[in-house]
């Protein structure tokens, strides 16, 4: 694998601005500082465990009863994280593991280990893919279906305003397409994403951070919610978005230009490279 390309010499570096909730604002933060980038943590999602008792009690359900499906998908690393973060029934059964991107998937990869599974048992989009997503992973899932196939969807729940049970753009459309293959799906609540309710200091480091020079890294179409009332008229910041879906939430919200990169390091810092400009 190449190495991330590093800063142009004498350019002039935007600030990037991680919105990412925690851990994974940490872990970008020290990978972008790392190839001397400016960069500050701000994370607009808070991820916990799951608040609801059903929800509590169907993650232990399926922690147990995980053998019986012949494929589990897992919408984010944090799904991974949680779902995996206490103990599951011994594997190694027959399921696949299906992941929107590679986060995911090394996410899956490090919790699999110690049940004895391998990495042929985790499907992912190709690495020259357009997007990590779940309409990208489609095409690679398919065929593992048959009339009577059993789905798990491993998500996180959500504050959101009248989301449904699987909401989610993509994840909604790959599960519709589960069905139209015969597949039953079950879903698993193995997280709680909450949007942050910035206080008076961060407030103000939102306003500081909204001037030409500074780049949000937005992994998340509903943490730009934790922005809504916030987020200056007129503010001349960039936004780096990682879907599409997520770009056109940040054109709403009123950043003055977005642009997209996958979300993926090299990635992300090729999109920053094109941004620096000479002094």
């Amino acid at each position: 694998m190449s190495a991330a390309p590093e800063p142009a010499a004498n350019a002039r570096l935007p600030r990037v601005i991680v919105t990412r909730p925690e851990p994974d604002a940490t872990r970008w933060v020290k990978s972008l500082r790392e190839r001397g980038w400016s960069v500050e943590a701000l994370p607009l999602l808070r991820i916990d465990e799951p608040q609801a008792p059903q929800d509590r009690e169907q993650l232990t359900h399926w922690r147990r009863a995980w053998t019986s499906q012949d494929a589990l998908m897992f919408v984010s690393a944090a799904a991974v994280q949680h779902f995996f973060a206490d103990a599951v029934a011994p594997g190694p059964g027959h399921a696949r593991f299906w992941a929107p991107g590679p986060g995911t998937a090394r996410a899956l990869s490090q919790a699999l280990w110690p049940l004895g599974i391998g990495d042929d048992r985790i499907d992912m989009p190709p690495a020259d893919a357009a997007q990590f997503d779940s309409e990208h992973l489609w095409p690679v899932v398919r065929s593992q279906l048959a009339p009577d196939s059993r789905v798990l969807v491993v998500r996180g729940a959500t504050d959101e305003p009248n989301e449904g049970r699987l909401a989610g753009n993509g994840r909604e459309w790959l599960v519709e397409q589960c069905r139209a293959a015969g597949a039953e799906i079950n879903a698993c609540v193995a997280y709680q994403r909450t949007v942050v309710a910035l206080d008076m200091a961060e407030r103000e480091r939102v306003q500081s951070f909204s001037g030409d020079g500074n780049v949000w890294l937005l992994s998340s179409s509903e943490s730009l919610r934790a922005l809504r009332g916030v987020w200056p008229e007129g503010a001349r910041a960039t936004a780096l978005a990682t879907h599409p879906r997520i770009a056109q939430a940040a054109r709403e919200l009123g950043f003055a230009r977005v642009i997209q990169a996958r979300a993926v390091l090299a990635d992300v810092v090729r999109a920053l490279e094109s941004l620096a400009c000479p002094p």
